[in-house]
């Protein structure tokens, strides 16, 4: 009996494993949107402007896996990203298809003030 419920056990546990990868990811309203090239890591461009990566900085590229910095080198990115107090960059969502789709979806921290977010539907509305 045990043979038999194997190869579904099996099946289902595989299944769970790939879910989290495929969940609707939640971005917090600090959250803005932009292009990142890491040049050298921890240097980048956010936007074509110089900036730096924080020290705890958390890359997540669009499997929701973590990526170390150095494999993103070279490749410009479109991603949701937060800033430090000291303006660091401190968490990178490299963003999906539809992820990218979600617009509008603020730029700058004046647009993310002057918006609403609504974080259940992950959505931005212009007043």
């Amino acid at each position: 009996m045990l043979r038999c419920a194997l190869p579904g056990l099996v099946a289902v546990l595989s299944l769970l494993i790939a879910l989290p990868s495929q969940a609707q990811r939640n971005f917090p309203a600090t959250a803005l949107r932009g292009e990142l090239l890491i040049t050298q890591p921890p240097e980048a461009l956010l936007n074509g402007q110089p900036a730096r990566l924080a020290p705890g900085a958390r890359i997540r590229d669009t499997q929701n896996m973590l990526a170390m910095s150095g494999t993103l080198t070279g490749r410009p990115l479109l991603v949701h990203y937060t800033q430090d107090t000291q303006g660091l960059v401190l968490d990178v969502w490299v963003l999906t298809e539809p992820e990218r789709a979600r617009k509008p979806w603020p730029t700058t921290a004046a647009q993310a003030k002057s918006w609403v977010f609504n974080p259940a539907a992950q959505t931005w509305s212009r007043p």
